[in-house]
């Protein structure tokens, strides 16, 4: 193989990566608990936090919290299963760099 070849193939793949990257993005994920769902960007940016628990909140501050947190940490789990559903393949391609 060329260089030329070779540069035109890593051009490609950068587009790509580009292009997979806007996608996860644009898109958003929904991270849930109990009591707590939250929208977050695909740059882990939150775009809502809602409290689905119809009790008394004051009572139960420290469980909200723990369900706060719980749903973040699912929307983010999210995040990383799709980066590594759409970019996975190209790290295995680069031998880990990415």
């Amino acid at each position: 193989m060329n260089m030329q070849s070779i540069m035109a193939q890593a051009q490609k793949m950068q587009r790509e990566i580009t292009k997979k990257q806007e996608e996860i993005y644009a898109s958003t994920f929904e991270g849930t608990s109990e009591w707590v769902k939250v929208t977050v960007n695909g740059k882990k940016i939150v775009q809502k936090v809602e409290i689905t628990y119809a009790g008394n909140i004051n009572d139960d501050r420290e469980m909200l919290s723990d369900m706060i947190t719980i749903a973040f940490n699912d929307a983010i789990s999210k995040i990383e299963k799709e980066i590594e559903n759409k970019l996975g393949s190209y790290s295995k391609q680069l031998g880990g760099l990415m």
